[in-house]
């Protein structure tokens, strides 16, 4: 089996994180709010991104694969959490309870199809996988654009 191994690296000062990702950087800050500077997104933001990028990418290689005739998509994806377990409450866990995923597929193929896409798709994304496997409820619709 092949693996993969995925590194960045950090500097931080205060809320800000300047994030190196090969040749990429990538900033994640706090609102003002939340005691940042709002200069990049916040983390949870950035894991909900995380999930919509790598939906994308797996969807078009298992288009590829069984000759789906994939034009496009684009996501909605709203996380919820009770925020009182990041501030420390015990017995509250402090990641996301509840993801939905809304997903138009720009596409000639069926709802049948897309469906099929879908379902695959979900079986195979690294993130997708990941929250499941934490317990994280998960509901997704996929629809023709």
């Amino acid at each position: 089996m092949a693996k993969a191994t995925f590194n960045v690296t950090a500097e931080s000062a205060g809320m800000r994180s300047d994030i190196k990702a090969g040749k990429h950087t990538i900033i994640i800050d706090e609102p003002a709010s939340m005691g940042g500077k709002d200069t990049g997104a916040d983390p949870l933001s950035t894991m909900l991104a995380s999930l919509a990028g790598c939906e994308n990418v797996i969807a078009n290689f298992v288009a590829k694969e069984i000759g789906f005739d994939l034009q496009g998509m684009s996501f909605t994806i709203t996380g919820e959490l009770d925020t009182r377990g990041l501030m420390g409450e015990e017995g509250v866990r402090p990641y996301f309870e509840k993801i939905s995923i809304q997903a138009l597929v720009k596409t000639t193929e069926s709802n049948e199809r897309i469906q099929e896409l879908k379902e695959m798709t979900d079986k195979r994304c690294p993130v997708y996988t990941g929250f499941k496997a934490a317990g994280v409820e998960l509901l997704t619709e996929w629809k023709k654009a």
